[in-house]
């Protein structure tokens, strides 16, 4: 299927595109930034009006390191204002690094951050039962004084120590889908809702508030993008292709996948829930939902993918 450029399209970075982990500097971040996002200059270039999620796993570490150690100091701070405090920075070295790809290329596109809000239900079983890792690793005395200190949950993280868990519900709506749908009208890439948005509920008078918790960034991007009426969203991730029977002689890579084969390979447990799992869902909802195809690739590989030469596509 051919891509609409005058459409909108959805494109979600994978984890890495930023930053490889909490300890990377500053400076380091807007390198790997630069390469990750040089392919969206000939995007811009062609017209695509394009809505750019990204991930805040390393920076949102950092920000809770960073409460932690001045606990005893100054007033802690939430975890949902670190989610809205590392989307302004993330949103601020996304657009600076596409700003200045754009000015060395000749490209002549605006670009925009917006800080953006995602609805969840405060009710969610999630709430119940925490399962997002997130933060750093403790022995088990330190996690468990923490947690009767503030409140937490923690779990042992896969025989690595013991980490903070949250809960991470479904998103429902964006908040600033209407704002974000304006700019991309007016040809303004827009960078939003990062690290899956932050998490609030509507309260008995449809006020909103802000609530501790962890949206998957994937799923947050496939409700934009049917709230947005896009024909397309790109997952960018670590591989080139979705494949069944990954790393074994049996491996299959796939050009091309029904949602009706997704679902069935889900079901199977192809896709493991903390890896390609939330991509395969997030590609079924949107599909579910109107959407007119998914396609899963690396970075590198994007304007291929959105070429029909390259990736996965999940389609109807």
């Amino acid at each position: 299927m051919a891509v609409n450029i005058k459409k909108p399209i959805v494109v979600a970075l994978g984890g890495n595109a930023i930053s490889k982990g909490s300890g990377e500097s500053v400076s380091k971040q807007f390198i790997r930034a630069r390469t990750s996002l040089t392919p969206f200059t000939e995007l811009a270039r062609a017209g695509y009006r394009i809505a750019i999620t990204h991930g805040n796993g390393p920076q949102v570490g950092n920000a809770l390191h960073r409460v932690e150690l001045s606990r005893d100091k100054i007033t802690p701070i939430p975890l949902y204002l670190c989610g809205a405090s590392t989307q302004g920075e993330i949103g601020y070295i996304i657009a600076n690094t596409l700003r200045n790809l754009f000015i060395e290329s000749g490209v002549e596109r605006q670009v925009a951050a917006v800080v953006s809000q995602v609805v969840v239900n405060r009710t969610d079983p999630a709430f119940k039962s925490p399962t997002k890792f997130i933060g750093r690793f403790y022995k088990k005395d330190e996690a468990k004084r923490l947690a009767r200190k503030s409140g937490w949950t923690v779990r042992e993280d896969s025989g690595r120590g013991w980490r903070r868990v949250v809960p991470s519900p479904w998103p429902r709506e964006v908040v600033e889908v209407e704002t974000i749908r304006r700019l991309l009208a007016n040809d303004v890439i827009t960078v939003c809702i990062g690290g899956g948005g932050i998490p609030v509920y509507r309260d008995e008078v449809g006020r909103l508030q802000g609530v501790d918790a962890v949206i998957d960034k994937d799923r947050a991007s496939a409700v934009l993008a049917v709230e947005l009426g896009a024909e397309t969203l790109v997952i960018l991730t670590s591989i080139k292709h979705v494949a069944t029977n990954f790393n074994t002689l049996y491996q299959k890579d796939w050009d091309v996948m029904s949602v009706g084969g997704a679902k069935e390979f889900l079901e199977q447990g192809e896709f493991p829930p903390g890896n390609m799992g939330p991509k395969i869902e997030s590609a079924i909802y949107f599909i579910e939902n109107g959407g007119k195809q998914v396609i899963i690739t690396s970075i590198d590989q994007v304007k291929e993918a959105l070429e029909n030469d390259a990736g996965t596509r999940i389609v109807p």
